[in-house]
């Protein structure tokens, strides 16, 4: 059930408060599912993966779950089973945003600092065709609530200046969602949201496109 309805600008609420407001209240309800309701849901996306409708060949980028984060590793163990299909992991930028690096489900990774952890410098740089995002919150229209510092929004910037237009699809559990999420300017829409209950296909406001 989405929850946080209240608007932007409702009670004199802008945008980044209203996110803040938002990314808060969802990540408790994150932390607060039991491990093992995290564990199970975490495998149930697996048996999305054909709803992603990858082409042989094509490049994923997907994250190593921190703190209480759904466990992409299951959908991508099942991806890898696909012929064809490449993996992808994010490195962070000093500057912001990111790169991905090459990563096959098995290999060693190393830590990266800031908590993270993925392929070791050797492996080569990948550029996505998918990418599959985390996020705090998300709506029915493609809005999506990251963690503040904007390093998924300037990494497609990024991929679009250079003339690159990659998908863009969330990962979250259910209890994720919320009613409305406040757009900013920099925001980039994703095209839908995978849960374990769903696939969420971005549906555009009224009179507009969908945003992020």
């Amino acid at each position: 059930m989405a929850v946080g309805r209240n608007p932007a600008g409702a009670g004199g609420e802008g945008a980044a408060a209203a996110k803040a407001r938002l990314r808060a209240e969802r990540l408790a309800a994150r932390d607060a599912m039991p491990e093992a309701a995290r564990a199970a849901a975490s495998l149930a996306l697996a048996r999305h993966a054909e709803r992603l409708a990858l082409p042989p060949g094509c490049v994923v980028s997907a994250f190593l779950p921190i703190r209480s984060e759904i466990d992409p590793r299951p959908l991508l163990d099942a991806l890898h089973q696909r012929a064809g299909i490449r993996i992808g992991l994010p490195i962070i930028l000093k500057t912001g945003g990111l790169f991905f690096r090459a990563w096959t489900p098995g290999d060693a990774l190393v830590p990266l600092g800031f908590g993270t952890s993925g392929p070791a410098g050797s492996a080569p740089v990948v550029v996505p065709d998918l990418v599959l995002a985390p996020l705090s919150a998300f709506d029915r229209r493609g809005g999506r609530i990251g963690y503040g510092k904007a390093h998924y929004d300037q990494t497609i910037a990024r991929f679009h200046a250079e003339g690159h237009f990659p998908r863009v699809v969330g990962l979250a559990f259910a209890c994720q969602e919320v009613g409305a999420v406040p757009v900013e300017p920099h925001d980039i829409p994703l095209e839908a949201v995978l849960t374990e209950a769903e696939w969420i296909d971005a549906a555009p406001a009224a009179g507009g496109e969908a945003h992020a």
